[in-house]
């Protein structure tokens, strides 16, 4: 008979609270792709690619930067401070980024939101698994991909039903003035949520361990599971820290211990983006109307693509905790590389319609339940807790 016991609604809530980051990560990162036919008419930038292509990854700049301050501010100052700060910097960044009369604000802006978002997806992932029980670990970090797979179906209903209608010219002159803006203020909304509930959560108990704060971290522990529980996890963050602080000196000797952890976080983390999805993702627009779709039809394509992530992601939840991370890494490396084989080989040979659509929602569905969600279990469990913050930083940053 199993002796712990766990205060399940007490923990989802902190966990979908801090996962709210990953949810406006993943607004954030597609909704530009909606607004992208609109707002480059509105700052004549149509005719020049590499002012297109700067305000599609200007925000990448600002991720960067918010994965290389992350770990540092949140050993500091803790998980829960950071997140703040992230959930501030959705809201001046969907503000500003919707108000923006010129391209350089607008760049600025999207910086902004890109700042928030490496905090945010380093932080996020990180508070989810330092809060959870090892047995449900791997599926509450899966949490974290679920909500950011809602919020890029979110952003792309968003986009759709603001620019459903731009056959009428009247339409099209509207969402290229004011339309593509509402599509940036629409994250206001779950970025005030998201400031506001994390007054609701905790630190996290290894972070309170790990300052001293013993007593507040067994209180956290306490709500989480019962005594049982709390009593155990608490001497175990205890006795990892103390491993930690014996293998972790500042003798080189001793550092060179870690190298081979922080190569496999590193690794695996530019894998993910060195898979192929994010053109599928940031550039679905020009993947469908060059296979034959109109705009409307393009956008409804793209929330098919959202709904198909969503379920995807269900499966990876069910499947990570079971299957383990080892086959459903080389599964979605395998099952990809097959997929874009075929994709490639369909526009060579002129294909359009629906088996352009069908091999797109292949090679999602292949990494919602693989690649994507389990690529932030992983780097957010093997750290050792030590130098897990500025570890999950890097990892991030590689990204």
């Amino acid at each position: 008979m199993n002796q712990f016991k766990y205060n399940n609604k007490y923990l989802l809530s902190i966990v979908f609270i801090s996962a709210l980051g990953g949810f406006l990560f993943g607004y954030d990162w597609v909704v530009i792709g909606g607004a992208k036919p609109f707002y480059e008419v509105y700052f004549n930038i149509v005719d020049f690619p590499s002012l297109q292509g700067w305000g599609m990854s200007s925000a990448l700049v600002g991720c960067v930067f918010g994965a290389m301050v992350s770990g540092v501010i949140s050993d500091r100052l803790g998980r829960k401070k950071p997140l703040q700060i992230a959930a501030v910097l959705f809201l001046l960044s969907a503000l500003g980024t919707g108000w923006a009369h010129n391209f350089t604000f607008f760049i600025i802006y999207r910086i902004i939101g890109g700042v928030g978002i490496g905090i945010a997806s380093t932080l996020s992932p990180l508070y989810i698994a330092e809060v959870s029980p090892a047995k449900y670990r791997g599926r509450f970090v899966a949490i974290n991909q679920l909500t950011i797979v809602i919020g890029i179906l979110a952003a792309q209903i968003v986009n759709w039903i603001i620019a459903k209608n731009e056959i009428s010219d009247q339409a099209m002159l509207w969402n290229q003035q004011t339309g593509w803006r509402i599509m940036f203020w629409a994250e206001l909304i779950p970025a005030m949520l998201f400031f506001g509930f994390l007054f609701m959560v905790p630190e996290t108990p290894r972070f309170l361990v790990k300052s001293n704060f013993t007593e507040k971290a067994l209180k956290v522990l306490k709500k989480i599971g019962n005594e049982a529980y709390a009593a155990k996890e608490l001497a175990l963050i205890k006795g990892t820290l103390q491993t930690d602080h014996k293998s972790v000196g500042i003798r080189k000797k001793e550092l060179k211990k870690l190298y081979p952890i922080l190569i496999v976080g590193i690794v695996l983390s530019v894998f993910q983006q060195w898979c192929g999805i994010n053109i599928i993702f940031n550039y679905a627009d020009e993947i469908f109307t060059t296979a034959g779709y109109s705009v409307g039809d393009m956008l409804f394509n793209i929330v098919i693509t959202g709904s198909i992530n969503l379920i995807f992601t269900f499966v990876a939840m069910g499947t990570v905790d079971s299957w383990g991370r080892r086959k459903l890494m080389l599964f979605g490396a395998l099952g990809l590389a097959v997929v874009y084989v075929a994709l490639g080989a369909a526009y060579y040979f002129n294909f359009q319609g629906w088996p352009i659509l069908l091999l797109v929602l292949i090679a999602i569905a292949i990494y919602a339940m693989t690649l994507a969600p389990v690529t932030w279990v992983v780097i957010s469990e093997i750290f050792p807790n030590r130098i897990r913050g500025v570890a999950m930083s890097v990892a991030t940053f590689s990204l």
